[in-house]
């Protein structure tokens, strides 16, 4: 079988509607993928399977890496799911000690992404129950400090 122009067509706006169920804003770039091949192979006709194929993969990891790299260079830095400027500044209080090389447990007032206890580090050891102040976002960690007057 040698796929037809409205094959890729409806490929395409088959991913891009499966965008829509499974919101990744990942797949979408696959389905214009697919109608890009559609319009080539419209325009030329004569385009085998392996060619389209090629074309197809090379306009969709093009597509992804232009995304990422260009339009939402900062994404994959905060893991937690905000930016940076919504939780540095917080203040929580050590549910678990933390020291230099091991992690803790801070727990919020008020829950970030549907979360009240978040694991931290920090620079110094701090003991549990003393209050802290979210320094900075490191991966899916939060860096922590000792609130400044608490000993």
């Amino acid at each position: 079988m040698h796929p037809e122009w409205w094959h890729w067509a409806v490929l395409g706006i088959g991913l891009i509607i499966a965008e829509l169920a499974i919101p990744a804003f990942f797949i979408i770039w696959f389905g214009l993928g697919a109608l890009l091949v559609s319009l080539v192979l419209l325009l030329g006709p004569a385009l085998g399977i392996t060619a389209q194929l090629l074309t197809w993969t090379i306009a969709s990891v093009a597509m992804v890496v232009v995304w990422f790299r260009i339009f939402k260079p900062g994404m994959h830095k905060t893991r937690i799911g905000m930016s940076d400027s919504n939780i540095v500044g917080e203040v929580g209080m050590l549910v678990r000690d933390v020291a230099p090389f091991q992690k803790g447990q801070v727990r919020f007032q008020k829950p970030f992404v549907g979360s009240e206890v978040w694991e931290c580090i920090a620079d110094e050891t701090i003991n549990s129950g003393e209050r802290v102040k979210v320094l900075a976002v490191e991966g899916s960690f939060l860096k922590v400090g000792k609130l400044k007057g608490e000993s």
